[in-house]
């Protein structure tokens, strides 16, 4: 299969490469640019493990080909914080003990990172339709909701 050359912004730094054009943004981010805090959980949109922000939206990596990511704008886990510190919904979950195994938790961040930026004040059920999308085996939610709460409280 013959490769194709893409460009992108992942975390305010840009790259160009050639990948198959098969290849998915997560392969992309882990296996060609090394991060590997987005996880790979189901590969087909269903556990959110693998959630970014891409072109302003909460996106499953898994699901976007190489030739859509060309010229778009992606930010994963590694690209909230400023600064090497923690974004504040990192620290809430931290705080609220929001984290098991942690394998679900990169995904869940940046969902809640992306609905805090659209709804910086939103109720327990707002933040259950937010985090509809990622799947945790080890929490039950409170905590996660919790931290999610508790993150909107840095942004009075």
């Amino acid at each position: 299969m013959e490769e194709i050359m893409i460009s992108f912004t992942l975390n305010k730094k840009s790259y160009e490469m050639k990948v198959p054009p098969n290849m998915t943004l997560l392969e992309i981010i882990r296996e060609k640019v090394s991060l590997t805090g987005t996880k790979e959980g189901c590969g087909k949109g269903e556990c959110g493990a693998c959630t970014v922000i891409f072109n302003g939206r909460s996106a499953n990596a898994c699901l976007i080909l190489a030739p859509q990511a060309d010229d778009a704008e992606i930010t994963t886990i590694e690209g909230i914080s400023d600064e090497g510190g923690l974004h504040p919904v990192q620290k809430a979950f931290i705080e609220e003990g929001a984290i098991q195994c942690g394998f679900c938790t990169p995904g869940m961040v940046m969902s809640a990172v992306y609905l805090l930026d659209k709804n910086p004040h939103p109720n327990a059920d707002e933040i259950r339709e937010g985090l509809s999308g990622n799947l945790c085996r080890c929490t039950g939610y409170t905590k996660i909701i919790k931290a999610v709460e508790r993150a909107s409280e840095y942004n009075a």
